[in-house]
């Protein structure tokens, strides 16, 4: 598997260095997502937890896989910025379990209705 970073755009604003990316895998299969973090953490020196795979699609027909990345300043950016079920492709955060319910949140008790003054007679 080769790696090659075709645009790099730094992002102050959401603490994140943008990548567009470029993978040949010549006779091999199109690589597992956890594989490509691992190299694409390499080539820009930051630590695996802090590089998230946007989106990675394989040409049909050829051995040339397409990316985007984004490497974080810190996981906790990471965490906070990038949507959840990115996060859960990339092994950052679980997946909720079915038929648990999440999170309660507190309901609000409706507030008692104001008492009806009585009819004036005129």
């Amino acid at each position: 598997m080769e790696l090659k970073i075709l645009e790099e755009r730094p992002n102050p604003l959401l603490k994140r260095t943008e990548y567009r990316f470029e993978v040949t895998h010549g006779t091999q299969a199109t690589p597992k997502r956890d594989d490509v973090r691992a190299e694409l953490a390499k080539l820009v020196k930051a630590p695996k937890e802090r590089v998230v795979i946007e989106r990675m699609h394989a040409r049909y027909g050829t051995a040339v896989s397409i990316g985007e990345a984004h490497a974080y300043q810190t996981k906790e950016a990471a965490l906070a910025t990038a949507r959840a079920h990115v996060l859960i492709r990339n092994g950052l955060k679980e997946k909720p379990q079915k038929g648990t319910p999440p999170a309660a949140e507190p309901t609000p008790t409706p507030a008692p209705a104001p008492a009806a003054a009585a009819p004036k007679e005129g």
